[in-house]
């Protein structure tokens, strides 16, 4: 019997306790903001408030911000394209039942014909239609109000509240050296186009954005890789004379320090040695802005700092600081291997169990390691009679 359950639920991937929270607060902060915004901007109970349909557009724009189905264009255009199709059905088509029915069904090919396929938007073409005297004597007034309306003050939630907790909105694909090579963690399995043929093979609208599908195909990928490597860590590999920065070290010493001592990263510390971030080269050289006095902090920058901390930048190390998780000495080389692709950073700092800086393991204590390695996996086989 429980096996025959099991059946009928969904398999989910796992979300914390408050990823749980995070969603179920931002949809309650965005139906009641889109709620207020409309009956102040209404004065009166003549025209509709707030429509039902944006109750399934909020679960999707604060519980799965990352679906295509969630993105700014399918509610926009998917609840417009909608509307318009209901109300035309409505008044082409005497049968509410018909008209109901072709205005789904129309409204649906539009959208995926448009890319921006919104299942709420489905609600909205029945409402245009079955929604009583009220909504049919709207006519077209009804897709500016209340569905573009309902539907724009609802993503201005999203992206506020989204961004503000966390969460990226609209959905970011991570980006990859502009240059015609595929990234490096793409050069080895499978080819992005051995993904699309599978897709156009599956014939299926996924309810994922195709570069997080590869995404996390290529992190199994590279789980599969590391757990096959052998017992080399992090602590064998890494060093263990750190560099390291006070957050509040002006620019120039920054750059002093990389320059004097030849590396290529400095890990960002606080007076406890804990880890806050990493100041690499490419920091310094697309945070900052230079002339001939070095670096320093363009006016861009600091505008966009003091917006998003609410208070001035000082034009120091943590203002151009990358967000880094440091690693622990005893992580396998093959999971480090993984850990450097999904940050997009050549250096990672490694940490003790207090959470002290101890070391910092690059790519280029690495790749020896694991060459080393699969030497001596190999020198076996090749001595081996026969």
């Amino acid at each position: 019997m429980r096996l025959f359950l099991s059946r009928f639920l969904p398999e989910l991937s796992p979300v914390s306790r408050r990823e749980r929270l995070r969603a179920a607060a931002g949809a309650l902060v965005g139906i009641l903001a889109t709620g207020l915004v409309c009956r102040a901007a209404v004065g009166s109970e003549a025209l509709p408030i707030l429509i039902a349909p944006m109750g399934a557009s909020a679960v999707l724009l604060f519980a799965v911000p990352a679906s295509p189905l969630a993105q700014p264009w399918s509610i926009l255009g998917g609840n417009v394209v909608a509307a318009l199709v209901g109300v035309t059905a409505a008044s082409w088509i005497p049968d509410p039942f018909v008209a109901a029915s072709c205005a789904i069904g129309v409204a649906i090919a539009l959208m995926m014909a448009l890319r921006c396929l919104h299942p709420p938007s489905g609600a909205v073409a029945l409402t245009a239609v079955l929604g009583g005297p009220g909504i049919r004597a709207l006519g077209y007034g009804f897709v500016l109000w209340p569905v573009a309306a309902n539907s724009l003050l609802l993503l201005i939630a999203a992206l506020l509240f989204n961004n503000l907790t966390g969460r990226a909105y609209p959905h970011q694909r991570l980006a990859g050296p502009r240059t015609a090579d595929p990234p490096s963690d793409a050069r080895v399995g499978f080819r992005a186009a051995d993904l699309d043929a599978a897709l156009e093979d599956f014939d299926q609208v996924l309810d994922v954005d195709r570069s997080d599908l590869e995404q996390i195909l290529r992190r199994v990928q590279m789980r599969v890789y590391g757990r096959r490597s052998g017992s080399i860590t992090c602590a064998a590999i890494m060093s263990r004379d750190v560099i390291a920065v006070a957050p509040d070290a002006p620019l120039g010493e920054a750059l002093r320090l990389l320059r004097h001592h030849r590396i290529k990263a400095l890990p960002v510390t606080d007076e406890g040695a804990r880890v806050l971030g990493i100041v690499t080269q490419t920091d310094l050289l697309d945070k900052a802005a230079w002339d001939r006095a070095g670096p320093r902090l363009g006016w861009g920058r600091r505008l966009r700092l003091t917006a998003e901390r609410g208070r001035a930048p000082h034009g120091c190390a943590a203002d151009i600081m990358s967000p880094v998780e440091p690693v622990r000495p005893d992580m396998p080389a093959g999971e480090l291997v993984l850990r450097l692709s999904e940050a997009g950073l050549h250096h990672l700092p490694v940490v003790g169990a207090d959470g002290r800086l101890v070391g910092i393991v690059s790519q280029t204590d690495l790749i020896p390691a694991l060459l080393a390695e699969a030497g001596a996996a190999r020198a076996p086989a090749q001595t081996a009679p026969a």
